[in-house]
């Protein structure tokens, strides 16, 4: 449908609008459109982005996990390079439109599904970014606990130590949420250098005490499981690829939440692309290459960075992997399992819940769900049911690209957007 006329204002390549929505129920200065004084996210911070939030433990063992299965080291790299650059397509498609109109992910929402519908998708993507929040924030404990008590092993004695890191990290994240999502770019921005010098370290080291890094991807064969050998390719592809586009599936659902910043979609579409495809290759084969190496090293497969550092000792070593872990954990969370969720408790009530209150919620709402026990029993949970229920978003997503690029031809109202009664009322 086309813009309300004499209401929506282009300027280049992005949509404004002329009219006052302060008075709508459905507006705060949160689900606003973005005003093109705050567009200034440039390829950088979008690429950084995605450096921060896939520089994580989970990747770091992505690709070994899929040798277990059978593959060969370069066959799991191709894998992930492909299913990365598969979610990359829609993720570019759904980003379109946060860059153009300035709106988040549940605003988009309206158009396709109604002013009020939106709210059953924007939930469901919330109740799942709760789930996760606790359980990164659960996982980033247990790293800082095992790092503490390496560098004072008077920690071991502290009464509640886990409980502590939890709290510590919670707080650091309470934090970053009250300073609003400029925080979030901010941080992204210094943890992007900090990650990547980490990552690089330890490649280093693994190929330096390794043998050199033909020496170490030859001994990869040996992380692939006894009852892996001899499995055919192509009967552990379609599954792996899966895993791999079904990785970044869920953000591909909110990326608005973050391309209503960019600076033009020029910047959204480069910094995706060489952010998200790349980082998740390049830091999946540091897994493998050092993984491999600490069999050289060390006897045997050592799969979890926090616990390799903490046998390579030191503790410079271990505060600097101490603060790597932290930027890695901390931005991931914070860019992935709060954003989203914030945006979509405040267009429940816009008018009563803001961004910060609504990321303070999905902080309570990460403890009130138990990670700790959740974790506890990771197959059912997250395998199971956050990976599964994770799988509908992708059919929301589907849906939202159908309308936009199909039905509505890239062109929406924006006053409209913020009308209970208007066009998009029922969707």
């Amino acid at each position: 449908m086309a813009a309300g006329v004499g209401h929506d204002v282009s300027s280049g390549e992005f949509v404004t609008t002329t009219e006052d929505l302060s008075a709508s129920p459905l507006w705060n200065p949160d689900l606003a459109p973005t005003p093109l004084s705050r567009r200034t996210w440039s390829t950088y911070n979008i690429a950084a982005l995605w450096i921060g939030m896939s520089v994580v433990i989970t990747t770091y063992t992505l690709a070994s996990g899929m040798m277990t299965e059978g593959m060969t080291w370069w066959q799991a790299m191709a894998t992930i390079l492909l299913g990365n650059t598969i979610v990359l397509i829609p993720m570019v498609l759904n980003a379109h439109a946060g860059t153009k109109y300035g709106i988040s992910f549940p605003v988009l929402c309206r158009a396709a599904f109604g002013v009020r519908g939106a709210n059953v998708p924007a939930l469901l993507r919330a109740v799942v970014a709760c789930g996760w929040f606790g359980i990164q924030t659960w996982i980033a404990a247990l790293a800082l606990d095992t790092l503490f008590t390496a560098a004072w092993p008077g920690w071991q004695n502290v009464p509640g130590g886990i409980a502590i890191a939890f709290a510590l990290f919670w707080l650091l994240q309470v934090a970053i949420i009250v300073r609003g999502i400029e925080a979030i770019k901010m941080l992204g921005s210094y943890a992007a250098p900090v990650l990547i010098s980490g990552s690089t370290v330890l490649l280093i080291w693994g190929i330096r005490h390794g043998g050199g890094l033909g020496h170490i991807l030859t001994e990869s064969t040996r992380l692939q499981g006894a009852g892996a050998k001899g499995v055919s390719f192509w009967h552990i592809f379609p599954p792996a690829l899966t895993a791999a586009v079904g990785y970044w599936a869920t953000l591909s659902l909110n990326i608005p939440d973050f391309t209503r910043y960019a600076r033009s979609q020029r910047s959204q579409v480069l910094g995706q692309a060489l952010g998200l495809p790349t980082t998740m290759t390049l830091f999946a084969f540091i897994g493998v290459a050092v993984t491999s190496a600490t069999i050289v090293i060390f006897g045997k497969a050592e799969w979890d960075p926090v616990v390799l550092v903490t046998k390579i000792g030191g503790t410079w070593v271990i505060i600097f992997a101490a603060l790597v872990v932290l930027a890695a954990q901390l931005h991931t969370n914070m860019a992935a399992n709060v954003v989203s969720p914030s945006n979509d408790f405040s267009n429940l009530n816009p008018k009563k819940i803001s961004y910060v209150m609504g990321g303070l919620i999905t902080a309570v709402i990460g403890i009130m769900m138990m990670p700790w026990k959740l974790y506890s029993d990771a197959g059912a949970y997250i395998f199971t049911w956050l990976i599964g229920y994770s799988s509908l978003m992708g059919a929301l997503g589907g849906i939202l690209i159908a309308d936009y690029w199909v039905l509505r031809k890239q062109r929406l109202s924006l006053p409209d957007l913020f009308r209970e009664s208007g066009r998009y009322t029922y969707g």
